[in-house]
C-alpha cells in the first residue's frame, strides 16, 4: 500500500516571497527608471547608466531590506522559543495542561486530550511540540534572513537585466517600446509563475502584476516627458 503524501506550498513561503518580490521589483524599478530616463530624451547610454546604476542600487538596497525585516521576524520566534523553554523548564506540569487545553479546544475531549499532549510531550520532543501547536512556529518554516536576502537580490538583479537587454538590442527608434514589452511580458509570466506556485489563479496573478507594473512605467514615462518638455 502506498503512503499518502501531499505536496504542499507553505514551506515554499519563505524564499518563494522573496524570489517573487526581488524578481517583480527588478523588472518594475529597473524598466521605470529607464523609461522615465529616456522619456526626457536622453541619450542611450544616458539611459543605460540609468539602468544598470538601478539594478546594482536596487538589489543591493533588497538584499538590505529582506535581511533587516526577516531578521526581526527570527528575533521575534526566537525570543518565544526562549520564553517556551524557561517555561517547561519551570512548570513543566503546568505547560502540559496547557498542551491539553489547546486540544480541548479543538475537539477532543478532556482525557483524550490529556493522553495526546503525554504522548506528544516525550522528553526529547517537548520544545518542538510547544513550539507548533502553542507558538505556531514550525523549525522548517522559520524565518531566514540570509536566504531570504540572497535570494531576493538575485532575483533583482537577474530579472533587472531583462529591460537593459532590450535596449542593448532593439534598434533607436523602438527602444522605449521594446523596454516596456519585454518587461510586461516578463512581469506576465512571473505573475503566472507566482500564481502557479502558491496554488492561485495563474491568470488573476499575471493581471495582477501587469497592471501594476504598466502603471509604474506610465507614470515615470509622463514624468519624464514632463521634465524634458521643461527643460530639466
Amino acid at each position: 500500500m502506498k503512503s499518502h503524501r501531499e505536496g504542499h506550498r507553505g514551506n515554499r513561503g519563505g524564499w518563494l516571497r522573496a524570489a517573487v518580490l526581488g524578481a517583480d521589483d527588478g523588472v518594475v524599478s529597473t524598466a521605470s527608471l529607464m523609461i522615465g530616463v529616456a522619456a526626457t530624451s536622453a541619450s542611450k547610454s544616458a539611459v543605460l547608466v540609468a539602468g544598470l546604476a538601478g539594478l546594482v542600487a536596487g538589489a543591493l538596497s533588497m538584499a538590505a531590506g529582506e535581511y533587516v525585516s526577516v531578521s526581526s521576524q527570527r528575533d521575534a520566534e526566537e525570543a518565544d522559543i526562549a520564553k517556551e523553554k524557561q517555561e517547561l523548564d519551570a512548570d513543566p506540569a503546568g505547560e502540559l495542561e496547557e498542551l491539553a487545553t489547546i486540544y480541548r479546544d479543538r475537539g477532543l475531549d478532556a482525557d483524550l486530550a490529556m493522553k495526546v499532549a503525554v504522548q506528544l510531550s516525550a522528553a526529547d520532543n517537548r520544545l518542538a511540540v510547544h513550539m507548533r501547536d502553542e507558538l505556531g512556529v514550525d523549525e522548517a518554516t522559520m524565518a531566514r534572513p540570509f536566504q531570504a536576502a540572497v535570494v531576493s537580490a538575485a532575483s533583482f538583479a537577474g530579472l533587472a537585466g531583462l529591460p537593459i537587454l532590450a535596449l542593448l538590442v532593439a534598434p533607436a527608434g523602438t527602444r522605449v517600446p521594446a523596454v516596456a514589452g519585454v518587461s510586461l511580458a516578463s512581469l506576465a509570466i512571473l505573475g503566472a509563475l507566482g500564481g502557479h506556485l502558491g496554488g492561485a489563479s495563474k491568470l488573476k496573478a499575471a493581471v495582477r502584476v501587469v497592471l501594476g507594473g504598466g502603471a509604474a512605467m506610465l507614470a515615470t514615462a509622463l514624468i519624464g516627458r514632463l521634465m524634458g518638455v521643461a527643460g530639466l
